[in-house]
């Protein structure tokens, strides 16, 4: 005890207070980052749905068709592009992710050109 008779406990008066808040900040970051790496691997798999159906489609020849089911399957904003490699038609799709922007997501998918499908 002191000359005024309080203990020396009011001191920490607060501190409880302060590692709440703290405790409550780190949680809320936790929980964004795990909702962000769920979204993002929804993002991927749209990727990789949206490059094989674009693949594919352009295999048999279909690329004018490709390019808009891909955008149909494929997150927002996402860049759908196809090339041509001798006898096979390879399909990239690049996406951010939701949460995370500094994360970029791409899938790519190859596909062997069917016979009398013109490129």
């Amino acid at each position: 005890m002191n000359r005024c008779g309080a203990t020396s406990l009011g001191d920490d008066r607060g501190s409880v207070t302060v590692e709440a808040a703290i405790a409550l900040a780190t949680l809320v970051v936790a929980v964004v980052l795990c909702i962000g790496a769920l979204l993002a691997a929804s993002t991927q798999v749209r990727c990789v749905d949206a490059a094989r159906e674009a693949a594919r489609l352009s295999a048999r020849g279909d690329e004018t068709n490709a390019i808009s089911a891909a955008r149909r399957v494929a997150p927002p904003a996402a860049d759908i592009s196809v090339r041509s490699e001798g006898s096979h038609v390879i399909a990239r799709v690049t996406s951010r992710a939701p949460l995370l922007p500094l994360l970029t997501l791409h899938a790519d998918a190859v596909a062997s050109r069917e016979p009398g499908a013109t490129p």
